[in-house]
């Protein structure tokens, strides 16, 4: 093998100097160090465009820097095709409005993070984007894109429990109103929520406490609100609010019947009155039970609010108030709770008051005697009736607030919600996300 000792090559002619031809190799010992004092090609060194892209589509090739101005249109990028181990690319926002128009890569037949969808999107202003080829497994990776975030997320199951507000209770001068119905229950088990997306949940507030004395539909409690959960590909997951308690006014029985709801709230008493009956969930399907009514005969209680596991007491003597019908037990928390009571009736002076169900059901008033019970906060209750004889004195009762639980795996959990859910992790590998109040959570 011939050698050759020079201290530096220069081209016989011209600037351009070639090393060996088409299909040599040439081979640098180890221990050899290559400076370079000048501008390097060829070499996995990233090659700056000097032409601004900004039509719809553009295609990259290897080891480039491309500028993309998106001021007028998004960019779909289409990646190199058929990438070797070490190609890079570097792609930044010339004119800073990715967070109005974003660019979208198109795979070309390659894994990104691993994956081979969703196509990932940039839309963060001012953002660089820097990719490296790791091979077939993985495919690209990004070495720096802000927050070197998961570009292509997974959808991934959750368990879902909606629960909507409580009906209030109903009020009566000299009789018994009835009692709230429960706010509606459901549950939803796998759902698919997508990566990345947001999920936003609305929490149904308890309805408002009859206030009439004599009587009429001002004396009816008021439905409880709806709780719901939405977001990308999710049929929106809606629990209707409890209906409320009934009231009593001669000549009016329409006025006396509780109303529809998630569960129906209980039947109003009245003297020379049937009353009317309590009333079916107004959902499909059903998210709870029907209120309670009088049993056969004109009676002075209030009938109980349905709940979402039995229906409402009905009032079968002069004297009592029906108990609301309990709720149903759920573990979703980790622990079994129970949500969705109905409440209990208010009663004559002389007789017991309705109890409120088990699940939040407030307990219903004595005439002149006791105070009725508000349903329990973010777990749906109904509210207690009242026999009320003054303005001041043993009033109706508002019902309790909805709740929405999502449980994720743990290791799915993003960490992102607004409206400060209490989040814990580690339960039986869930991390369980409880909403008392209205948010958001991007999966």
């Amino acid at each position: 093998m011939s050698k050759i000792e020079v201290d530096q090559v220069d081209p016989q002619s011209g600037t351009t100097l070639t090393l060996g031809t088409s299909g040599d190799t040439i081979t640098i010992p180890s221990g050899v160090t290559l400076a370079n004092n000048g501008t390097a090609t060829g070499f996995a060194s990233i090659d700056w465009q000097s032409t601004i892209v900004t039509g719809a589509t553009h295609t990259a090739s290897a080891n480039q820097g491309i500028w993309l101005d998106t001021s007028s249109n998004a960019i779909t990028l289409t990646l190199p095709a058929s990438p070797s181990v070490g190609d890079q690319l570097i792609f930044s926002d010339f004119a800073r409005n990715w967070g109005t128009n974003s660019v979208t890569l198109s795979l070309n037949g390659s894994k990104y993070q691993g994956n081979t969808s969703p196509a990932p999107d940039y839309n963060t202003t001012g953002e660089t984007v820097h990719i490296v080829y790791s091979g077939a497994t993985q495919g690209w990776i990004p070495i720096n894109d802000g927050s070197v975030r998961l570009e292509t997320p997974q959808s991934y199951n959750a368990d879902l429990l909606v629960v909507a507000g409580g009906g209030a209770g109903g009020q009566t001068s000299g009789h018994g109103g009835g009692g709230g119905g429960a706010g509606g229950f459901r549950t939803a088990s796998s759902v698919s929520l997508t990566g990345g997306a947001t999920y936003t949940v609305t929490i149904g507030q308890g309805g408002t406490a009859g206030t009439a004395l004599n009587n009429g539909t001002a004396g009816q409690g008021g439905n409880g609100g709806d709780s719901t959960i939405s977001g990308t590909g999710l049929t929106t997951v809606t629990s209707t609010g409890g209906g409320g308690g009934g009231s009593a006014v001669a000549n009016n029985g329409a006025a006396q019947v509780g109303k529809d709801g998630g569960s129906g709230g209980g039947s109003g008493a009245y003297a020379t009155n049937a009353g009317g009956s309590g009333n079916t969930p107004s959902t499909t399907p059903s998210q709870g039970n029907n209120g309670g009514h009088m049993g056969g005969s004109p009676y002075n209680g209030g009938a109980g609010g349905g709940g979402a596991n039995a229906v409402g007491q009905n009032v079968t003597t002069n004297t009592m108030g029906g108990s609301g019908g309990d709720g149903t037990a759920n573990s979703i928390t980790g622990s079994s709770v129970t949500y969705a009571g109905g409440g209990g009736g208010g009663c004559p002076s002389a007789g017991p008051v309705g109890a409120g169900g088990a699940g939040g059901g407030g307990a219903g008033a004595r005439e002149n005697n006791s105070d009725s019970v508000a349903g329990t906060a973010n777990t749906g209750g109904g509210g207690g009736g009242a026999n009320q004889s003054s303005p001041s004195a043993f009033v109706a009762k508002a019902g309790g607030s909805g709740v929405v639980i999502i449980s994720v795996p743990d290791a799915n959990y993003s960490g992102t919600t607004t409206g400060s859910p209490t989040v814990a992790t580690g339960v039986g590998g869930k991390t369980v996300i409880t909403f008392n109040g209205d948010g958001t959570y991007v999966a």
